[in-house]
């Protein structure tokens, strides 16, 4: 299927690895000019190295994304490298403060809402007039399952996604006539290194191996995933690259759950 965004010039955060790095990797194989970012410059590189693209298809450049610094910087290194952007992913995040609510503090709830819900904020405003530009603009935020389903353990996560999920449809509204079209994806229990770290501690406290802790995971916490496994991040790729597309060219403020059946409605 040719999805029409050959050429065009796209940005994914938190690019070294997860759903961020098969992203990039799609979007290459479309034919798309790639700038993938993430906050370690050696991170990145390995990264991009695995992606092995065509010279002059890929560029990397670290960035923090909570920082407007970094970002005036980063924007700076995207113009240079690919002008003006057709397609912004924000894929960077965290999962942030953990434990019940009683014993989160202000720092926790801060620091988790920093990165998970200014962050895409501050990084939109860096690139907006580019994408506002364009005519064929897209904008995908990555949301969570946790934004419809939040779970007791993970609420300040819950909340800034919740956040980015509302954020999105508010843009939605403000710049389609413009052509930019801004849509979500929320995933749920995707392979990833955030999602490796999570069953590693659970393996840990249950005294079991990474495999075992998966198991419990899925039977204890997420019940309604019905699938009985983790989403392969190309999965959620996959429905990523085609809201980037032309063939997305009526989707606009929707959110794509790419969960397993994880949220239990509908």
């Amino acid at each position: 299927m040719d999805l029409g965004i050959e050429n065009r010039a796209a940005l994914v955060t938190g690019a070294d690895s997860g759903i961020g790095w098969h992203t990039a990797k799609q979007l290459l194989a479309e034919g798309t000019r790639v700038v993938i970012t993430d906050i370690d410059q050696d991170k990145l590189d390995a990264a991009a190295t695995k992606l092995d693209a065509p010279i002059g298809m890929l560029h990397a450049f670290a960035a923090d994304v909570t920082s407007i610094q970094s970002l005036a910087g980063l924007r700076e290194n995207v113009s240079a490298s690919v002008g003006r952007l057709d397609i912004l992913v924000h894929c960077a995040g965290v999962t942030g403060a953990q434990g019940a609510f009683h014993e989160i503090t202000d720092d926790g709830w801060v620091s988790t809402i920093q990165t998970d819900l200014l962050a895409p904020v501050r990084v939109i405003r860096t690139f907006l007039d580019d994408l506002r530009a364009s005519g064929t603009g897209r904008l995908i935020l990555i949301a969570s399952e946790d934004a419809v389903q939040p779970y007791p353990d993970e609420l300040p996560y819950c909340a800034a996604k919740a956040g980015v999920l509302a954020l999105a449809k508010g843009l939605s509204r403000s710049y389609a006539r413009e052509g930019l079209l801004v849509n979500a994806v929320s995933p749920a229990f995707v392979r990833t290194p955030m999602t490796d770290a999570m069953m590693d501690k659970r393996a840990e406290q249950l005294g079991v191996d990474r495999d075992q802790a998966i198991e419990s995971f899925l039977d204890t916490e997420r019940p309604f995933l019905e699938l009985k496994r983790r989403g392969d991040p190309d999965e959620v790729a996959a429905v990523i690259v085609f809201l980037c597309s032309d063939r997305a060219s009526f989707v606009n403020g929707s959110n794509y759950r790419v969960d397993g059946g994880s949220v239990a409605t509908i």
